[in-house]
């Protein structure tokens, strides 16, 4: 792309719902000259996805940064915001190039739209130019694009489905909804069951992988792309399954950070990754559901799960400012006479809308759950699999489903293909 096009495409970029990827651990400070830009800055080193970055935010601009660095060593990122001429900010640059340690990346703010300058910038090394005013989220996909490789291809996105309340169906939901995005939006997919005690996925997919989640968790030292490939069990075409042992051979305490090593090799590797994950409380259970691209609470028309799920869309707002808020999932609807909080009420209750109402029909799910099967194999016409095939558009972005088309294999999934022919 030629320098003026890609300096034009980030003065008009906007937040959007793109995958962003998290930021490795590294250390980044910025030097801010406005104070919007340092509120914006600041908001950024709280998002979820620089949880593993040692950030610092201070004023004072270039001029601050050379200063700062002539007898410290400097960090990996240098943010710079400038409000000078170019020729200015090009003398501070030259002057920091003089103590900048090999490798460090420097993203300069400006507030002025110059194509020359932009120019100017990257020759002299300068990683990115962005024009002010800035919003978060604009600063954290410029800091992720850092991090990605040339030529690499779109980052997969996580969704994390659990339930408000135990038995309302969450894992259902997760696995039809996996099945639609592999089969309905044709997009390559793997479904992750994190429960690992108890989980039901194998199950429903009819599968008895002899590996799973259990040798990803439990022996990190060895995971890796081609480990988890061995791991994985192929549902279908797209569809792959990284299933849970569901044996009470070990105990779960498990380190909050235990399964963020496998995220990052699903992301890197699959358009898309569903976690199943279990109803309870924990500190890796908060991890995934707050380092997640897409949260999605399943609840029943009933009080306790309104208030669970109040609970989790408070903890998920809080905890995620830059994103979209959860999606709610009401199951397990027209429950033959149980008294149900009205659809209309739950939403109103908790200050999101309901994403869809999946009536409760024994024979369909009962019929599924005990032949191993889909909802969309046991009736593949009716409202529930549509309702699935909506949840799975809406959580990837693609509105209209697509039939009879086949997309590019993804890595993982068209080595276990090509394996297991």
């Amino acid at each position: 792309m030629d320098p003026a096009q890609n300096f034009e495409a980030h003065a008009a970029s906007s937040a959007g719902d793109e995958v962003i990827a998290p930021l490795p651990r590294i250390t980044l400070q910025a030097f801010c000259e406005t104070p919007a830009i340092a509120a914006a800055m600041q908001t950024a080193t709280t998002d979820r996805r620089m949880e593993k970055t040692h950030s610092r935010v201070q004023m004072g601009g270039p001029a601050a940064a050379v200063e700062a660095f002539r007898s410290a060593p400097t960090p990996n990122v240098i943010v710079l915001e400038t409000v000078s001429d170019g020729a200015t900010l090009v003398g501070h640059l030259d002057a920091l190039a003089q103590s900048c340690d090999a490798g460090t990346k420097v993203v300069v703010i400006g507030h002025v739209n110059d194509v020359q300058l932009y120019r100017d910038l990257i020759r002299r090394g300068v990683s990115d130019y962005l024009i002010a005013p800035l919003e978060p989220l604009d600063i954290l996909r410029t800091l992720s694009e850092l991090y990605v490789a040339p030529g690499a291809r779109n980052l997969g996105r996580i969704v994390a489905v659990m339930g408000a309340k135990g038995g309302v169906g969450a894992s259902t939901v997760a696995h039809n909804v996996a099945w639609a995005m592999a089969r309905n939006l044709d997009l390559s997919t793997v479904i992750v069951d994190l429960d690992i005690a108890f989980g039901t996925a194998g199950l429903d997919f009819n599968q008895d992988p002899p590996q799973g989640i259990a040798e990803a968790v439990f022996a990190p030292e060895r995971l890796d792309a081609n480990m988890l490939d061995r791991l994985l069990s192929r549902c279908s075409d797209n569809l792959a399954l990284l299933a849970a042992p569901a044996m009470l051979d070990r105990t779960l305490d498990l380190q909050e950070e235990a399964f963020e090593q496998l995220f990052d090799l699903l992301r890197a590797s699959v358009p898309c990754v569903v976690l199943d994950v279990p109803h309870l409380w924990s500190g890796w259970v908060r991890r995934c559901l707050i380092g997640a691209d897409e949260v999605v609470i399943v609840a029943g028309p009933e009080l306790a799960s309104l208030r669970n799920a109040k609970n989790l869309i408070d903890l998920a707002r809080a905890s995620r400012p830059n994103d979209s808020p959860p999606r709610l999932v009401l199951n397990q609807v027209g429950l033959p006479k149980r008294p149900e909080i009205d659809a209309g009420e739950f939403a109103k209750a908790l200050g999101v809308e309901v994403l869809v109402a999946i009536p409760f029909d024994a024979q369909v799910f009962g019929t599924a759950a005990n032949n191993g099967q889909m909802v969309a194999e046991v009736q593949a016409g009716g409202k529930i699999n549509e309702a699935f095939i909506h949840v799975a558009s809406t959580l990837t972005g693609r509105g209209e489903a697509r039939r009879g088309k086949r997309s590019l294999l993804e890595p993982l999934v068209a080595k276990l293909k090509r394996r297991k022919a």
